[in-house]
């Protein structure tokens, strides 16, 4: 295991330091041992025990005296400090490993997120997908030029099966619905690396298997998904063939993807 660069050794015991002194203590019986504090937060001791690794080793890693700590002490050690989101991505990435990827992506849009869109309606067409590649929200302006989709089913949203739809040719054109699904199973393929057991995204990906010549052969490529800015032709049922310049925006901690269409004239 690489060791971590004394700088950084440094700033994660300062970091983990600090949460400790942020964390809410174990409750005490009123007038039993310890029910009196004289420094808020947990002790050293106290958060050793719930991550389960020895006092000393802790210490080493507050004082900056410690090797690289692997993903499972850093996991333990974010739980024991009730770390989530943002706060245990930061440390994982103090000790120079990449933050775990969320066990499922939300479903639920952002508020906020949500008084924007509608804020745009008249403007920009702006929407929204989680991490299984599901249509979450879209505003006023986007239903416009994509339409409504129809149909039925568990996938009825979902942006990946769209690519592989009679629709999509008719929406993009020939060449554009060959790009769109090449992008589509490459997408997929990344959806899956980040939740391998998530039974929504295998049960789509054997479905589109078992129905559609055309993901099979772009399956077959082994692509991983990329592109996070394209130029995206539409033909719109009476504004003719309109052309923008899509940019996916991401947000980590719910794992949605923003899509945002600027006019490409």
């Amino acid at each position: 295991m690489v060791a971590m660069p004394p700088r950084t050794r440094i700033d994660f015991g300062e970091y983990l330091r600090h949460r400790r002194a942020g964390a809410r203590p174990p409750d005490r019986p009123a007038g039993g041992p310890g029910a009196q504090r004289r420094v808020p937060g947990l002790r050293r001791q106290e958060l050793a025990e719930a991550a389960g690794i020895s006092v000393e080793y802790y210490v080493r890693l507050e004082q900056g005296r410690a090797p690289r700590p692997s993903r499972e002490v850093l996991a333990a050690l974010a739980r024991a400090l009730g770390l989530a989101g943002a706060e245990r991505g930061h440390l994982f990435r103090l000790a120079g490993e990449p933050p775990p990827e969320p066990p499922a992506p939300e479903d639920l849009v952002r508020p906020g997120l949500l008084r924007l869109l509608r804020g745009l309606d008249d403007t920009v067409p702006v929407s929204v997908h989680s991490g299984r590649l599901d249509l979450l929200a879209r505003n006023a302006a986007a239903t416009e030029i994509f339409g409504r989709e129809d149909g039925s089913g568990p996938f009825r949203d979902n942006i990946v099966r769209h690519g592989f739809t009679e629709s999509a040719p008719l929406l993009l054109g020939e060449e554009g619905a060959d790009r769109y699904a090449r992008w589509a199973a490459a997408e997929l393929r990344a959806a899956l690396a980040r939740y391998p057991d998530d039974d929504y995204l295998r049960s789509l990906r054997a479905e589109l298997a078992a129905t559609s010549a055309d993901f099979r052969g772009h399956w077959a490529r082994g692509e991983v998904a990329s592109a996070r800015s394209a130029v995206k032709r539409l033909l719109h049922p009476t504004r003719g063939w309109l052309e923008f310049q899509s940019e996916m925006l991401h947000d980590p901690e719910r794992d949605h993807w923003v899509v945002i269409y600027a006019s490409a004239r």
